[in-house]
């Protein structure tokens, strides 16, 4: 069986002869199209083989102990992402519909070379042998995603570029960066420089959710440099991902109204005494309705759009809190000068003027699923994250959807019902769990169906305070994400998680040591993986289906 992340189409081909190995005169070829994932060979596989792979020459009578790199045609119809690979005792030849099919088939070349393969240096000299096999594949969703929160807790940019190969390792293709929230703005902006120099940094943090707990009394904080954030682009276009910026508004915004008070309400509280937020939950501090505000965050996502060509830009749009708009004189005004009914329809409005001012920029919105309160502006694309039902709504409303429900897709929530699991958010989610997570709902119509575009794992980081913590609570289960995001499998009653617990033993767990990955290992969590005494907020039993 080809392990993670997906069953393949074995087709009868040219397997006759054997084994093709690998040695110190294997050639590289590659078409034009392909040259992203030829250098990626070259700087990943080579290393870990302790082998040149030096350019061969493509009008070569003799094309044999070659590695053939190539986007074909005949396959396009199948989508950019199809590949098929062949290895016979020759060579190997890959082929893509698009160049984002090549690299994924190089991947799946570096998984049948075994987890050594993973690593960054060879462990033994010699010859490597490939099996003969011919592989046709193509992913189920053209959005397979992971959002890495570094609003919470900063991921320094070594880490980012660090999980970026880990999504091509497992062949998902987008990276949703939560950069701003009310306890941390990550992205400077030349315009507004407090943003960072006052809103990167808080004083102090609580552990866990323990409203009792100790404080640990040290700041926390940090901010990329826009040559940082370019570099993270180029880097993950080279791995054919995708990296969606996250600019939260109205809500979830302390950070940037401690950095420039104006931005909240100040007819109903004195702003200029907030700092970035040393809590987790839902913040009351939002952002005012003014055309002031409006102006200053079209200047921050000009910049934005600058530093992240993709088509989706994300705003957030969730958990905005309405008790001071209600209060305020201000934003009751605005209301009625707007001819809007109430207080939904007030976020409404601010989320259809982005929509709007993205969309003349050639970009899309993207938000979470309260962007429908008030009615849904026109050409935004929802991520269903409370349950389905957004999703399902939107969907029929004729909008995109990224499939993210938390009870199958939040990697802070515990992974089992085990008293040492560290800091216990929500229900437990096994990867067995997540493995049987079907992103599009039966009540759907075809047509509406195909309005989920993809499907994504979140990781919230308001407990997950390092690189390790974040690797306990994202592996193993982002591998079986990864699997449900490409493939289609069956119905979740007829999934074969056995069979899936069984390739995580025989080969995966392998693939992620090689890697480094400190992920919860199938037995438990490690002793030091554990954190004693800092409370979290778990909730019995199992999350509702739907």
């Amino acid at each position: 069986m080809h392990p993670i992340p997906a069953p393949v189409e074995l087709l009868p081909g040219p397997t006759e002869g054997g084994a093709f190995v690998l040695d110190p005169d294997t050639r590289l070829i590659a078409d034009p199209a392909s040259g992203t994932t030829k250098r990626w060979l070259t700087s990943v596989l080579g290393p870990s083989l302790g082998l040149p792979l030096r350019p061969g020459d493509p009008s070569a009578a003799d094309a044999s102990n070659t590695i053939t790199l190539r986007v074909a045609e005949r396959l396009a119809d199948r989508g950019p992402e199809a590949y098929e690979l062949v290895v016979d005792a020759s060579g190997v030849l890959i082929e893509g519909g698009g160049a984002a099919g090549v690299l994924w088939g190089a991947q799946t070349l570096r998984q049948l070379l075994g987890p050594d393969a993973f690593r960054r240096a060879p462990l033994r000299d010699g010859p490597r042998a490939v099996p003969a096999v011919r592989i046709a594949d193509a992913p189920r969703f053209a959005w397979r995603g992971m959002m890495l929160d570094v609003a919470r807790h900063f991921m320094p940019k070594d880490g980012v570029l660090r999980y970026l190969d880990l999504l091509a390792a497992h062949k998902l293709n987008v990276l949703h960066l939560h950069l701003t929230d009310d306890q941390g703005w990550r992205m400077p902006v030349a315009r507004y420089p407090r943003l960072t120099g006052v809103g990167a940094h808080r004083a102090r943090t609580r552990p866990g959710f323990g409203e009792d707990g100790p404080w640990e009394e040290r700041p926390h904080g940090g901010h990329y440099t826009r040559e940082d954030l370019r570099e993270i682009v180029a880097y993950a276009a080279a791995r054919h991902i995708t990296v969606v910026p996250e600019i939260d508004l109205p809500g979830h915004s302390q950070a940037a109204i401690a950095a420039y008070p104006e931005l909240g309400n100040t007819d109903v509280v004195d702003t200029s005494a907030l700092e970035p937020w040393d809590r987790w939950g839902i913040n009351p501090n939002v952002l005012n309705p003014s055309d002031a505000t409006l102006e200053f965050y079209e200047n921050v996502l000009a910049e934005v759009l600058e530093v992240f060509p993709s088509e989706w830009i994300h705003i957030g749009g969730d958990e905005c809190p309405k008790e001071q708009w209600r209060a305020s004189p201000a934003a009751r005004g605005r209301i009625r000068e707007l001819g809007l009914a109430d207080e939904d329809e007030l976020q409404s409005w601010f989320i259809r003027h982005f929509d709007r001012w993205l969309a003349e920029r050639g970009r899309r919105l993207i938000g979470w699923d309260e962007i429908l309160e008030g009615g849904l502006a026109p050409g935004a694309t929802v991520m269903s994250w409370r349950g389905y039902a957004g999703g399902v709504a939107a969907a029929r409303a004729g909008h995109d959807v990224v499939m993210c429900p938390q009870q199958h897709t939040y990697l802070d929530w515990r992974q089992s019902e085990d008293p040492d699991e560290p800091v216990p958010i929500a229900h437990a989610r096994t990867p067995e769990d997540v493995y049987r997570f079907e992103p599009v709902p039966e009540s759907l119509t075809e047509a509406e169906a195909a309005r989920v575009i993809g499907v994504q794992a979140n990781v919230w980081t308001e407990t997950m305070d390092s690189a390790r913590a974040v690797d306990y609570m994202v592996f193993p289960r982002l591998a079986a994400f990864a699997e449900v995001a490409w493939s289609s499998l069956p119905p979740p009653a007829e999934r074969d998680v056995t069979d899936f617990a069984r390739r995580m033993e025989a080969a995966h767990y392998a693939r992620l040591d090689a890697l480094g990955v400190e992920y919860r290992p199938p037995s438990g969590p490690r002793p030091w993986q554990r954190r004693p005494g800092v409370p979290g907020r778990p909730r019995d039993g199992a999350p509702p289906e739907r």
